[in-house]
Protein backbone atom coordinates (compact mmCIF):
# COMPACT_ATOMS: atom_id res chain seq x y z
CA UNK A 1 0.00 0.00 0.00
CA UNK A 2 1.07 3.64 -0.95
CA UNK A 3 1.44 5.96 2.12
CA UNK A 4 0.01 8.92 2.43
CA UNK A 5 3.69 10.52 2.33
CA UNK A 6 4.60 9.13 -1.16
CA UNK A 7 0.89 9.94 -2.22
CA UNK A 8 1.43 13.45 -1.59
CA UNK A 9 4.98 13.55 -3.59
CA UNK A 10 3.32 12.02 -6.80
CA UNK A 11 2.59 14.07 -9.73
CA UNK A 12 -1.24 14.04 -10.46
CA UNK A 13 -0.87 16.69 -13.45
CA UNK A 14 -2.72 15.78 -16.93
CA UNK A 15 -4.52 12.61 -15.05
CA UNK A 16 -8.31 12.73 -16.17
CA UNK A 17 -10.92 12.34 -13.60
CA UNK A 18 -13.97 10.60 -15.36
CA UNK A 19 -14.65 8.51 -12.13
CA UNK A 20 -13.39 8.23 -8.46
CA UNK A 21 -12.54 4.07 -9.78
CA UNK A 22 -9.90 5.34 -11.51
CA UNK A 23 -8.07 6.78 -8.38
CA UNK A 24 -6.51 4.69 -5.30
CA UNK A 25 -8.01 5.34 -2.03
CA UNK A 26 -4.08 7.13 -1.06
CA UNK A 27 -4.96 8.97 -3.72
CA UNK A 28 -8.57 10.25 -2.80
CA UNK A 29 -7.37 10.36 0.59
CA UNK A 30 -4.86 13.38 -0.34
CA UNK A 31 -7.34 15.04 -2.58
CA UNK A 32 -9.43 15.36 0.89
CA UNK A 33 -6.67 16.79 2.32
CA UNK A 34 -5.88 18.88 0.18
CA UNK A 35 -8.97 20.13 0.10
CA UNK A 36 -8.68 20.91 3.95
CA UNK A 37 -5.73 22.78 3.58
CA UNK A 38 -7.49 24.39 0.55
CA UNK A 39 -10.85 25.86 2.91
CA UNK A 40 -8.58 27.11 5.44
CA UNK A 41 -6.75 28.88 3.09
CA UNK A 42 -9.92 30.22 1.52
CA UNK A 43 -11.55 31.03 5.02
CA UNK A 44 -8.35 33.02 6.15
CA UNK A 45 -8.72 34.95 2.79
CA UNK A 46 -5.06 33.75 1.77
CA UNK A 47 -5.57 33.92 -1.92
CA UNK A 48 -2.68 31.95 -3.27
CA UNK A 49 -2.28 31.05 -7.15
CA UNK A 50 -0.96 27.96 -8.36
CA UNK A 51 -3.11 27.95 -11.33
CA UNK A 52 -2.21 31.72 -12.98
CA UNK A 53 -2.02 31.84 -15.96
CA UNK A 54 -4.42 28.77 -17.08
CA UNK A 55 -7.94 28.66 -18.62
CA UNK A 56 -10.30 25.87 -18.10
CA UNK A 57 -12.85 25.47 -20.70
CA UNK A 58 -16.23 24.53 -18.82
CA UNK A 59 -18.87 22.34 -20.94
CA UNK A 60 -22.47 22.49 -19.66
CA UNK A 61 -24.91 20.34 -21.68
CA UNK A 62 -27.13 20.76 -18.15
CA UNK A 63 -27.87 23.65 -16.41
CA UNK A 64 -26.26 23.89 -12.81
CA UNK A 65 -25.91 25.66 -9.71
CA UNK A 66 -23.21 24.44 -7.74
CA UNK A 67 -20.96 23.11 -9.95
CA UNK A 68 -20.84 25.84 -12.09
CA UNK A 69 -20.34 28.24 -9.25
CA UNK A 70 -17.69 26.23 -7.38
CA UNK A 71 -15.93 25.60 -10.66
CA UNK A 72 -15.58 29.34 -11.37
CA UNK A 73 -14.92 30.22 -8.00
CA UNK A 74 -12.33 27.40 -7.63
CA UNK A 75 -10.55 29.26 -10.76
CA UNK A 76 -10.46 32.56 -9.53
CA UNK A 77 -9.43 31.76 -6.41
CA UNK A 78 -6.49 29.31 -7.55
CA UNK A 79 -5.60 32.18 -9.84
CA UNK A 80 -6.70 31.18 -13.21
CA UNK A 81 -9.68 31.74 -15.53
CA UNK A 82 -12.98 29.56 -16.35
CA UNK A 83 -14.66 29.61 -19.63
CA UNK A 84 -18.32 28.87 -19.57
CA UNK A 85 -19.18 27.02 -22.29
CA UNK A 86 -23.25 26.23 -22.64
CA UNK A 87 -24.45 24.46 -25.16
CA UNK A 88 -25.44 27.29 -27.36
CA UNK A 89 -21.96 29.09 -27.37
CA UNK A 90 -20.04 25.91 -28.89
CA UNK A 91 -20.36 23.70 -31.77
CA UNK A 92 -20.73 20.74 -29.94
CA UNK A 93 -23.80 18.73 -31.41
CA UNK A 94 -24.67 20.98 -33.69
CA UNK A 95 -22.33 19.37 -36.88
CA UNK A 96 -18.88 19.53 -34.90
CA UNK A 97 -17.51 16.32 -33.23
CA UNK A 98 -16.79 15.62 -29.42
CA UNK A 99 -13.03 14.47 -30.51
CA UNK A 100 -12.85 17.88 -32.64
CA UNK A 101 -14.09 19.67 -30.05
CA UNK A 102 -11.56 18.17 -27.76
CA UNK A 103 -8.48 18.49 -29.85
CA UNK A 104 -9.21 22.36 -30.38
CA UNK A 105 -9.95 22.92 -26.95
CA UNK A 106 -6.60 21.27 -26.23
CA UNK A 107 -5.17 24.16 -27.79
CA UNK A 108 -6.48 27.26 -26.51
CA UNK A 109 -7.02 25.90 -22.89
CA UNK A 110 -5.11 23.93 -19.96
CA UNK A 111 -7.99 21.62 -18.61
CA UNK A 112 -11.84 20.75 -19.60
CA UNK A 113 -14.92 20.62 -17.57
CA UNK A 114 -17.57 18.59 -18.54
CA UNK A 115 -20.90 18.46 -17.60
CA UNK A 116 -23.14 15.99 -20.33
CA UNK A 117 -25.73 13.60 -20.65
CA UNK A 118 -24.17 10.74 -21.74
CA UNK A 119 -21.14 9.03 -19.86
CA UNK A 120 -19.33 8.47 -23.36
CA UNK A 121 -19.38 11.89 -24.32
CA UNK A 122 -16.93 12.84 -21.57
CA UNK A 123 -14.82 9.64 -22.35
CA UNK A 124 -14.71 10.76 -25.81
CA UNK A 125 -13.53 14.08 -24.77
CA UNK A 126 -10.56 12.11 -22.57
CA UNK A 127 -9.55 10.08 -25.28
CA UNK A 128 -8.89 12.98 -28.31
CA UNK A 129 -8.05 15.51 -25.45
CA UNK A 130 -4.51 16.08 -24.67
CA UNK A 131 -5.35 18.18 -21.59
CA UNK A 132 -6.74 17.16 -18.41
CA UNK A 133 -10.39 16.38 -18.37
CA UNK A 134 -12.55 16.55 -15.58
CA UNK A 135 -16.13 14.86 -15.31
CA UNK A 136 -18.64 17.05 -13.84
CA UNK A 137 -21.54 15.20 -14.02
CA UNK A 138 -22.57 12.41 -16.67
CA UNK A 139 -25.55 10.00 -16.46
CA UNK A 140 -23.29 7.40 -14.99
CA UNK A 141 -21.30 9.21 -12.61
CA UNK A 142 -20.58 12.27 -10.89
CA UNK A 143 -16.69 12.54 -8.85
CA UNK A 144 -16.91 15.43 -7.76
CA UNK A 145 -19.77 15.55 -5.63
CA UNK A 146 -18.54 12.37 -4.42
CA UNK A 147 -15.27 14.22 -3.10
CA UNK A 148 -17.79 16.33 -1.41
CA UNK A 149 -19.72 14.17 0.66
CA UNK A 150 -16.72 12.23 1.64
CA UNK A 151 -15.32 15.62 3.24
CA UNK A 152 -18.56 16.53 4.81
CA UNK A 153 -18.89 13.15 6.45
CA UNK A 154 -15.54 13.25 7.80
CA UNK A 155 -15.64 17.00 9.00
CA UNK A 156 -18.91 15.83 10.77
CA UNK A 157 -17.35 12.34 11.96
CA UNK A 158 -14.06 12.64 12.48
CA UNK A 159 -13.54 9.35 9.98
CA UNK A 160 -14.78 7.49 7.32
CA UNK A 161 -13.61 3.82 7.80
CA UNK A 162 -15.97 2.19 9.72
CA UNK A 163 -19.32 3.98 9.14
CA UNK A 164 -22.44 2.82 7.93
CA UNK A 165 -24.16 5.15 5.00
CA UNK A 166 -27.52 4.33 3.87
CA UNK A 167 -28.65 5.36 0.64
CA UNK A 168 -32.49 5.64 -0.18
CA UNK A 169 -33.85 6.50 -3.75
CA UNK A 170 -32.67 6.10 -7.46
CA UNK A 171 -29.42 3.71 -8.56
CA UNK A 172 -28.34 6.98 -10.53
CA UNK A 173 -25.32 8.31 -10.98
CA UNK A 174 -24.64 9.85 -7.51
CA UNK A 175 -25.49 6.35 -6.04
CA UNK A 176 -22.78 4.61 -8.31
CA UNK A 177 -20.44 7.43 -7.96
CA UNK A 178 -20.77 7.16 -3.90
CA UNK A 179 -20.79 3.40 -4.02
CA UNK A 180 -17.17 3.54 -5.34
CA UNK A 181 -16.37 6.09 -3.13
CA UNK A 182 -17.73 4.21 0.08
CA UNK A 183 -16.33 0.79 -1.18
CA UNK A 184 -12.94 2.61 -1.96
CA UNK A 185 -12.81 4.50 1.72
CA UNK A 186 -14.10 1.73 3.83
CA UNK A 187 -17.29 2.88 4.39
CA UNK A 188 -20.31 0.60 4.32
CA UNK A 189 -22.98 1.41 2.02
CA UNK A 190 -26.38 0.08 2.51
CA UNK A 191 -28.53 0.80 -0.55
CA UNK A 192 -32.48 0.54 -0.85
CA UNK A 193 -34.03 0.87 -4.05
CA UNK A 194 -37.35 0.17 -5.67
CA UNK A 195 -37.09 -2.79 -7.92
CA UNK A 196 -36.01 -2.00 -11.28
CA UNK A 197 -34.18 0.93 -10.31
CA UNK A 198 -31.36 -0.40 -8.87
CA UNK A 199 -27.31 0.49 -8.87
CA UNK A 200 -26.69 -1.14 -12.40
CA UNK A 201 -25.08 -4.61 -12.02
CA UNK A 202 -21.23 -3.64 -13.33
CA UNK A 203 -20.90 -0.68 -10.60
CA UNK A 204 -21.85 -3.03 -7.81
CA UNK A 205 -19.33 -5.63 -9.14
CA UNK A 206 -16.31 -3.48 -9.53
CA UNK A 207 -17.29 -1.92 -6.27
CA UNK A 208 -17.33 -4.93 -4.31
CA UNK A 209 -13.46 -5.45 -5.46
CA UNK A 210 -12.74 -2.09 -4.23
CA UNK A 211 -14.70 -3.70 -0.74
CA UNK A 212 -12.61 -6.41 -0.61
CA UNK A 213 -9.37 -4.42 -0.23
CA UNK A 214 -11.11 -1.54 2.09
CA UNK A 215 -13.31 -4.13 4.46
CA UNK A 216 -16.21 -2.30 3.71
CA UNK A 217 -20.03 -3.97 3.54
CA UNK A 218 -21.87 -3.27 0.27
CA UNK A 219 -26.00 -4.40 0.77
CA UNK A 220 -28.57 -3.67 -2.03
CA UNK A 221 -31.66 -3.90 -0.61
CA UNK A 222 -35.46 -2.94 -1.46
CA UNK A 223 -36.17 -2.13 2.04
CA UNK A 224 -35.41 1.28 3.64
CA UNK A 225 -35.83 0.75 7.06
CA UNK A 226 -33.04 -1.85 6.20
CA UNK A 227 -30.37 0.51 4.80
CA UNK A 228 -31.15 3.32 7.48
CA UNK A 229 -31.08 0.89 10.55
CA UNK A 230 -28.49 2.55 13.23
CA UNK A 231 -26.75 4.45 10.01
CA UNK A 232 -24.29 7.20 10.64
CA UNK A 233 -25.65 8.77 7.45
CA UNK A 234 -28.42 8.99 5.66
CA UNK A 235 -28.16 10.26 1.77
CA UNK A 236 -30.85 10.76 -0.72
CA UNK A 237 -31.40 12.78 -3.81
CA UNK A 238 -33.56 13.91 -6.46
CA UNK A 239 -35.72 10.98 -8.45
CA UNK A 240 -36.47 12.35 -11.22
CA UNK A 241 -32.82 13.66 -12.98
CA UNK A 242 -32.84 16.64 -15.64
CA UNK A 243 -33.30 14.43 -18.89
CA UNK A 244 -35.83 12.03 -17.36
CA UNK A 245 -38.85 14.63 -17.29
CA UNK A 246 -41.10 12.63 -19.41
CA UNK A 247 -40.59 9.52 -17.10
CA UNK A 248 -41.79 11.59 -13.53
CA UNK A 249 -44.92 10.52 -13.14
CA UNK A 250 -44.13 7.07 -13.03
CA UNK A 251 -40.78 7.41 -11.25
CA UNK A 252 -42.67 9.36 -8.22
CA UNK A 253 -45.47 6.65 -8.10
CA UNK A 254 -42.25 3.54 -7.87
CA UNK A 255 -40.61 5.98 -5.25
CA UNK A 256 -43.37 6.99 -2.80
CA UNK A 257 -42.22 4.20 -0.67
CA UNK A 258 -38.66 5.65 -0.57
CA UNK A 259 -39.68 9.44 0.36
CA UNK A 260 -37.11 10.31 3.48
CA UNK A 261 -39.45 10.91 6.60
CA UNK A 262 -38.96 11.14 10.50
CA UNK A 263 -40.19 7.63 11.00
CA UNK A 264 -37.87 6.52 8.36
CA UNK A 265 -34.97 8.44 10.16
CA UNK A 266 -35.77 7.38 13.51
CA UNK A 267 -34.43 4.10 12.38
CA UNK A 268 -31.09 5.50 12.24
CA UNK A 269 -28.34 6.60 14.96
CA UNK A 270 -29.52 9.55 16.87
CA UNK A 271 -26.57 11.34 15.61
CA UNK A 272 -26.65 10.80 11.88
CA UNK A 273 -26.21 13.00 9.10
CA UNK A 274 -28.70 13.62 6.20
CA UNK A 275 -27.16 14.80 3.18
CA UNK A 276 -28.65 15.92 -0.54
CA UNK A 277 -26.39 17.13 -3.32
CA UNK A 278 -29.48 19.76 -4.06
CA UNK A 279 -31.58 20.63 -5.87
CA UNK A 280 -33.87 19.79 -3.11
CA UNK A 281 -37.30 19.61 -4.75
CA UNK A 282 -39.32 18.49 -1.82
CA UNK A 283 -40.60 14.67 -2.83
CA UNK A 284 -37.19 12.96 -1.67
CA UNK A 285 -37.45 13.94 1.64
CA UNK A 286 -39.35 15.74 4.18
CA UNK A 287 -39.44 19.57 4.67
CA UNK A 288 -38.43 18.79 8.10
CA UNK A 289 -35.89 16.18 7.86
CA UNK A 290 -34.17 18.04 5.29
CA UNK A 291 -34.49 21.12 8.29
CA UNK A 292 -33.51 19.00 11.03
CA UNK A 293 -30.16 19.50 13.33
CA UNK A 294 -28.79 16.49 11.49
CA UNK A 295 -29.33 18.13 7.89
CA UNK A 296 -25.63 18.83 6.67
CA UNK A 297 -26.86 19.56 3.01
CA UNK A 298 -25.05 23.46 2.98
CA UNK A 299 -22.03 22.10 4.67
CA UNK A 300 -22.06 19.63 1.98
CA UNK A 301 -22.77 22.36 -0.48
CA UNK A 302 -20.28 24.93 0.41
CA UNK A 303 -18.01 21.46 0.29
CA UNK A 304 -18.07 21.18 -3.69
CA UNK A 305 -16.11 23.99 -3.76
CA UNK A 306 -13.11 23.63 -1.51
CA UNK A 307 -12.62 19.48 -3.19
CA UNK A 308 -12.66 21.19 -6.80
CA UNK A 309 -9.84 23.61 -6.00
CA UNK A 310 -8.14 20.61 -4.75
CA UNK A 311 -8.34 18.62 -7.95
CA UNK A 312 -7.92 21.58 -10.41
CA UNK A 313 -4.75 22.55 -8.67
CA UNK A 314 -3.61 18.93 -8.46
CA UNK A 315 -4.51 17.90 -12.12
CA UNK A 316 -3.92 21.31 -14.11
CA UNK A 317 -0.89 22.93 -11.64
Amino acid sequence: MISRELVSLMDLKERNLLTLADFTPEEIRFLLDESKKLKKQFKAYERTKPLKGLTLAMIFQKRSTRTRVSTETAMYFLGGHAIFLSADDIQLGAGETIQDTARVLSRFNDGILARVYAHSDVEKLAEYASIPVINALSDKFHPLQILADLLTIEEHKGKLKGLKLAWVGDGNNVANSLLIGCSKMGIDMYVATPKGYEIPEDVVQMCEEFAEESGAKLVMTHDPVEAVKDADVVVTDTFVSMGEEAEAKKKLEAFKHYVVTEELVANAKPDYIFMHCLPYKHKEAEESVFESENSVVFDEAENRLHTTMAVLKNLMG
